[in-house]
């Protein structure tokens, strides 16, 4: 399989791709979106600002965040670039300090910062397994309790979408992500309780295989293994998982809280996925 030269939307498309929300459906909303410099992130930053929310964009890398930025500023909303690390406590207790000094609230954290490489397990150093534990359960630990203390403190509502993975049947070749990503799972339904007598609500989004930047990351044979994880044989999009984070945050959202919306074209009933690669000792005869 030849590899493709781009994955996911082009900036165009991601601007104009319809959409079932209408138009001012989060104005004077504040949404904050970590790892908002490309991907799943990326989309639900264009999207929530074609709704007209000010946008609070945070990452590591502050050229991708502002090219994020830029894309958006033909928008009605306010939007607001913080370079920073979810794995460090001071700095995400800082952030939630620069949104509330600058907007006076926050209405949603889409909590996507993460990463994931894929390597067999027995392969995985010490570094290595700390480093995605540290991003993919820790940073977003923080995110969540800081957003909340504030929210508190200020009586004000929170609304919490969790970007996560249901493993259901586990995930060969990135289990690192994977005992991350469920215990975030149960730490949101536990937090779901815990936070409701404050109007906090707490949700996760699950995608499937979804094409973004990030399909670089993996090899050609478990790309392949990708569009045919699921029942309806193709990958998800950026969109798909953006408009879900929608759904879950807006007003149509209201009596959900301690759920996960599974956006995997089925991938939990059939299919199977391999990002590192389907080792030989499952593969049939003749594949």
């Amino acid at each position: 399989m030849q590899k493709k030269q781009h994955y996911g939307f082009s900036n165009d498309e991601l601007l104009t791709i319809p959409t079932v929300y209408a138009t001012g459906l989060f104005n004077n909303k504040t949404v904050l979106i970590s790892g908002a410099g490309s991907g799943i992130g990326k989309a639900n930053a264009v999207l929530f600002a074609r709704l007209g929310a000010n946008i609070v964009l945070c990452g590591r890398t502050i050229e991708k965040l502002k090219a994020t930025e830029a894309l958006i500023s033909q928008f009605s909303g306010k939007h607001l670039s913080v370079a920073m690390t979810i794995r460090d406590p001071q700095q995400v207790s800082d952030l939630m300090d620069k949104v509330w000094a600058t907007y006076g609230q926050l209405d949603v954290l889409i909590n996507n910062g993460g990463g994931q490489y894929p390597q067999q397990a027995i392969d995985f150093s010490v570094k290595g397994w700390n480093a995605v534990i540290d991003t993919n359960l820790n940073g977003s630990w923080y995110m969540m309790q800081q957003a909340a203390k504030r929210w508190i403190e200020h009586k004000q509502e929170g609304n919490i979408v969790n970007i996560v993975a249901n493993f259901m049947k586990g995930m060969p070749g990135i289990a690192h992500t994977c005992a991350a990503r469920a215990a975030v799972t149960y730490l949101s339904k536990t937090l779901s309780v815990e936070w409701a007598p404050h109007n906090i609500r707490v949700n996760c989004v699950s995608p499937g295989c979804v094409e973004t930047e990030g399909f670089e990351v993996y090899p050609d044979e478990g790309r392949e293994s990708f569009s045919r994880s699921n029942p309806m044989l193709r990958v998800g999009d950026a969109h798909d998982i953006a408009e879900g984070c929608v759904y879950v945050a807006a007003p149509s959202g209201k009596f959900i809280t301690g759920e996960m919306l599974n956006i995997d074209g089925g991938q939990q009933q059939w299919g199977e996925a391999w990002p590192a690669g389907k080792p030989d000792y499952f593969k049939i005869k003749g594949e």
